[in-house]
């Protein structure tokens, strides 16, 4: 979906205002999967290349379909909204490089019930995608480039009116389908992944009190590609909902609840996206007799 965004200055910081789109939109959703895609060893039925569910949509097919700004370092890019908009979902990437940047919901003056420091290894390799909810009024997204001059970013944001078009919303539909865990104040949840997993879906949900967490990606002992330092507050109302590019072997989730015990939090990760043809190689006969001990 195209998004038409109108450039004008503000004070401190330069805004782009998202209108409505002209037709209905497909939002983001969870997926379901019929098999336990955790286990290295389970060959799917199909050996078809790229194994998606109804909805879900690659990150790199994403950016086609929106319209982006530059961020450059050090600056703030702020973005508001209609009224109507339900969620919407935030888009940071680099040309390779890495990416530092703030994310946060505004509502009204001096007020962020939602926001999130973010950190990328690779901003191509791994992009950042999450779907932010934005009930009431007066809601506005502010993007904010930590990193220095020379590590400039790529920001989109597409919006979700609801209605019949609509997935509906992303994090309860992934607990739906998903089982859930408790992680409580102070712990941590650790979910390794096969190598055919080329992207999850991950949602962090409260009972009304607020959430602080850090999601890492981690490949390898203490190598992190991905980290996410979440605020929310109210983890009921906002939950937090990302999808997380898993290129590559020994991808690691790792989910740390940073608030004290008690604030415990709901935690769901699943695959989002999987490539089947990794387990037709990993199961090709050895022809050169090749045996390792």
């Amino acid at each position: 979906m195209k998004i038409f965004l109108t450039l004008s200055a503000l004070t401190g910081a330069a805004a782009f205002v998202v209108q409505p789109p002209a037709f209905p939109k497909t939002a983001i959703a969870s997926s379901s999967y019929t098999m336990d895609l955790t286990d290295p060893t389970t060959k799917p039925a199909s050996a078809s290349s790229i194994s998606r569910s109804s909805g879900a949509i690659a990150s790199a097919d994403m950016w086609d379909s929106l319209s982006t700004i530059t961020v450059q370092g050090g600056s703030l890019r702020t973005c508001s909204f209609a009224e109507g908009t339900e969620r919407v979902e935030v888009f940071l990437k680099t040309e390779g490089r890495p990416l530092n940047a703030n994310v946060e919901l505004w509502q009204g003056p001096d007020n962020s019930p939602q926001k999130m420091s973010v950190y990328l290894e690779d901003g191509s390799l791994r992009p950042f995608r999450c779907s932010l909810e934005s009930p009431g009024s007066s809601n506005s997204i502010a993007i904010r480039n930590t990193g220095q001059m020379e590590f400039p970013l790529t920001a989109a944001i597409d919006v979700d009116f609801g209605g019949p078009a609509s997935a509906g919303n992303p994090s309860d539909n992934l607990m739906a389908i998903s089982n859930k865990r408790i992680v409580q104040g102070g712990a941590v949840y650790t979910t390794p992944f096969s190598p055919a997993v080329q992207s999850v879906q991950i949602t962090l949900k409260t009972d009304g009190r607020p959430l602080n967490a850090r999601v890492e990606l981690l490949q390898g002992p203490n190598n992190n590609k991905q980290v996410m330092e979440i605020y929310t507050e109210d983890g009921d109302e906002r939950p937090f909902f990302a999808i997380l590019d898993t290129p590559g072997t020994g991808n690691v989730i790792r989910i740390v609840n940073t608030a004290t015990v008690e604030f415990p939090l709901n935690a769901c990760v699943e695959p989002y996206i999987t490539d089947n043809s990794i387990y037709s190689d990993a199961n090709t006969p050895n022809v050169g007799g090749l045996t390792w001990s």
